[in-house]
């Protein structure tokens, strides 16, 4: 679609399968991200969050058993880390990296922050940044604003500032777009062609919609849906060439029997010939470079015009 301001993120039409080209001819890129956020509401992670039984799952058998599985199985995973948790637990996401993963930014709390004005989410980032990187040893160089299940937007939080703050702060890449099903460039502002890379996320196999937010039932039969939804969804992309992202958390997928379904699961990668398993930055550097902004954003006048009385 024609780029039109406050209408479309990027101007791309998404690119083809056959342009893509993943690193050694790979045929398909698999992401997995782990969110460790434990906020229940807007405000982020508060002291009521990290006192309950659920946030003592999630941080403790939950968690481990998540990284038994891709230690099984030899997953890389990206964790979406709010600064918070690191701080209170920096043990924990040290020995999360030594497995070798990666730390991304996810806010400080995990809070909303799509009412801040722009000074104050500027020093949220940069504060959220500075804690990981006591922790890590070095700034984290993707951020997420994932959504909670009590979030009004599955496209998680964030502000019509958030890109472009995140790229006066250095930020490589951005962990939730929604925008197309393989990485692409969310564009901050078109005149100074200052855009983002950014992954690509859809809630349909982010496991918290599945596991505890059901439409029907107690919630512990839908994820044999989730998992429905992510062998279909990995067999359709590995077919096209493109990208596939799944979201889980330590809460969520914790519990044993989630634990064999997603173990069944990454065990079924070994069908596919080719799979490409990077973390979020080891991804975002390779599409940098492969299909940089300068060749793929076009940035062309848009063919919609605004008239008296239109609700464009």
């Amino acid at each position: 679609m024609p780029w039109k301001q406050g209408y479309t993120i990027s101007d791309e039409v998404a690119v083809r399968d056959e342009a893509i080209a993943w690193p050694d001819g790979a045929r398909c890129c698999v992401l997995v991200t782990v969110d460790l956020n434990l906020a229940s509401g807007p405000e982020g992670i508060g002291a009521r969050d990290l006192e309950g039984s659920v946030a003592q799952f999630a941080l403790g058998d939950g968690l481990e058993g998540l990284l038994r599985a891709f230690r099984r199985r030899g997953v890389r995973a990206t964790f979406a880390v709010p600064a918070a948790i690191a701080a209170i637990r920096p043990a924990l996401v040290r020995a999360i990296m030594a497995e070798g993963h990666e730390i991304a930014a996810h806010g400080i709390r995990g809070e909303d922050v799509s009412a801040l004005p722009r000074e104050a989410e500027q020093a949220r980032i940069r504060r959220a940044a500075a804690m990981l990187a006591e922790v890590t040893g070095g700034r984290p160089r993707g951020w997420y604003g994932l959504p909670r299940q009590s979030d009004p937007f599955a496209g998680g939080a964030l502000s019509a500032h958030t890109i472009e703050l995140l790229l006066d702060e250095g930020f490589l890449w951005y962990g939730n777009g929604q925008a197309d099903d393989a990485p692409h460039w969310w564009v901050a502002d078109a005149a100074a062609r200052r855009a983002m890379l950014t992954l690509p996320y859809h809630y349909h196999f982010d496991d918290q919609w599945f596991c505890m937010f059901p439409a029907k039932g107690t919630g512990l039969e839908n994820p044999d849906f989730l998992h429905r939804n992510w062998r279909a969804e990995l067999a359709a992309q590995y077919a096209r060439g493109r990208c596939f992202h799944m979201v889980v958390h330590p809460q969520h997928s914790g519990f044993a029997h989630r634990l064999a379904m997603l173990d069944a699961f990454l065990a079924s990668w070994e069908g596919y010939p080719g799979l490409w398993n990077p973390t979020g930055s080891d991804c975002a550097a390779h599409w940098e470079a492969a299909m940089p902004r300068e060749r793929h954003l076009g940035l062309e006048p848009s063919i919609w015009r605004d008239h008296p009385g239109s609700l464009s």
